[in-house]
């Protein structure tokens, strides 16, 4: 038997046998020889949030680098010409303080709109047609990844169910600068493994053979990010 099958076998005796412990198996993982590069930016050496905006960009995301107190302002603009938008059902995301008061409605940027037709809350959660009939969607994510330019939600607060970020045409995302990690596993990190992910690199975009690009089949085909900082 060659010595890499029997380190695999062992690997599996000691991660199933009745004497192996959680800590055992955890122990075993940590000691793994790791001689491969762990991060490609080092957040001391590079600008992480210039080269997520960067790398988003470059997928015909629409980017705006805006001071976290004049976000409000900023997401005012971008949804100013939808007739409608939705929000997650929930609280909104620190970096969303006057989207909702109290009572749930819009307050503070939207108050030249007609705010009980243009602002939509997800609660309860809406039906397949009447989300379809929504021109765009606002939330925060759960994290960025500045080497791909992805963002991540886990659906948690101030994001909402998966075929809300899916369905309607305009995606506006609030990325606080420090939620964007280096790279992936710098972002795995950041991420509770038991919730749902679900990344965004770009617009929806695919195309045919002839490499014709179509976007807007799988999800929005418009994706605005704010990063505030």
């Amino acid at each position: 038997m060659s010595t890499g099958r029997e380190e695999i076998l062992a690997r599996i005796r000691a991660a199933t046998g009745r004497s192996a412990t959680p800590a055992d198996v955890d122990a075993a993982y940590a000691a793994l020889p790791r001689g491969y590069l762990r991060a490609h930016h080092a957040q001391e050496t590079c600008d992480l949030v210039a080269l997520f905006a960067e790398r988003a960009a470059d997928y015909r995301a629409v980017v705006e680098r805006v001071p976290e107190e004049d976000i409000a302002d900023a997401v005012a603009r971008a949804v100013a010409a939808l007739p409608q938008v939705v929000l997650p059902a929930g609280p909104p995301p620190r970096v969303l303080p006057r989207i909702v008061v109290p009572d749930g409605l819009p307050a503070g940027w939207l108050a030249a709109l007609p705010a009980t037709e243009a602002i939509v809350r997800d609660d309860p959660a809406l039906s397949a047609r009447e989300l379809d009939a929504i021109s765009g969607v606002v939330t925060g994510c759960a994290a960025a990844i500045a080497e791909t330019g992805t963002i991540i939600l886990d659906h948690g607060p101030g994001q909402g169910r998966r075929a809300l970020t899916l369905v309607p045409d305009f995606h506006l995302v609030v990325v606080r600068a420090d939620q964007i990690a280096a790279d992936i596993a710098d972002a795995l990190t950041r991420l509770d493994p038991a919730r749902p992910h679900t990344l965004i690199s770009g617009p929806s975009a695919t195309s045919d053979i002839e490499l014709i690009r179509v976007e807007g089949v799988h999800g929005p085909r418009n994706l605005h990010i704010l990063i505030a900082n």
